[in-house]
C-alpha cells in the first residue's frame, strides 16, 4: 500500500484545523512532518520515548524539539506533551530480544509500545487523530508502523493517520531543515542496542 497516498486521501476528507497528536522521536524527524501537517492540523507533539536509554540523551532530544517548535512557524501553533519517561518499560518489553538485529522483532515491539501509548493519550484527551514521525526515517519499517497504527485505530476512538513521510523527499527535506535550524541530529535511534550496533560494539 502507498501510505503517503492514503494519508493524502484521508486529509482530503478531514476539515482543516482538526486536532492531531503526533508522536515524535526527535526534532529532525519532526521538522519535515510538521512542515506537511502543521498548516492543516492543530498539531500537538507527543514526546514519548522510553527506548532512549540514557537520560541525558533523552533530555537533549526533548529540549531540542521544544526549542524547535518555538521557532518553526506554521498556520496553527504547535504544542508539546511529554510522556512518561521510564526506560524500564522498554527493557521489560525487549526482554529475550536483546540480541535481535536492528529492524527486527525488538524494533517492531518498540514501534507498538510507543504508538499504543500515543493512541491511548489521543483517546484520553479527545484528539481526533494520531500519527507518528517514525515513518520519516529510511531505517524504520513503514509497513509495520502503519499496520500497528491501523490495528490501534480499531481499539481506540482516535483515528490513525497513515503516513510514509520519507516519500516526496521529505527525509532529504528534514536534513535541510536540520541545517537551517542547526538541529542536533543523533546517529542512532536511542536505545542501547542501536547505539552499540551503530558503533560496531
Amino acid at each position: 500500500m502507498n501510505y503517503d497516498l492514503e494519508m493524502e486521501k484521508q486529509i482530503e476528507s478531514i476539515p482543516e484545523g482538526e486536532e492531531l497528536l503526533l508522536h515524535a522521536c526527535c526534532a529532525p524527524c519532526s521538522s519535515a512532518c510538521l512542515e506537511r501537517l502543521g498548516n492543516y492540523f492543530r498539531v500537538t507533539i507527543f514526546y514519548y520515548n522510553p527506548n532512549i536509554t540514557e537520560e541525558d540523551e533523552y533530555k537533549k532530544r526533548l529540549n531540542e524539539i521544544s526549542n524547535f517548535i518555538k521557532k518553526f512557524k506554521t498556520k496553527y501553533e504547535i504544542k508539546l506533551i511529554e510522556g512518561d519517561y521510564d526506560p524500564k518499560v522498554f527493557f521489560d518489553m525487549a526482554k529475550g530480544l536483546e540480541n535481535e538485529p536492528e529492524r527486527g522483532k525488538r524494533c517492531y515491539k518498540c514501534y507498538n509500545l510507543r504508538l499504543e501509548e500515543t493512541a491511548r493519550i489521543a483517546d484520553q484527551y479527545n484528539f481526533k487523530y494520531f500519527c507518528t514521525t517514525l515513518t520519516l526515517s529510511p531505517h524504520k519499517n513503514s509497513n509495520w508502523i502503519n499496520e500497528i497504527g491501523s490495528e490501534l485505530d480499531k481499539k481506540y476512538n482516535s483515528t490513525y493517520l497513515y503516513s510514509d513521510f520519507k516519500k516526496k523527499n521529505r527525509y532529504k527535506r528534514s536534513i535541510e531543515l536540520s541545517k537551517e535550524y542547526n538541529l542536533y541530529r543523533q546517529d542512532y535511534c536511542g536505545c542501547i542496542f542501536s547505539k552499540k550496533e551503530r558503533r560496531g560494539e
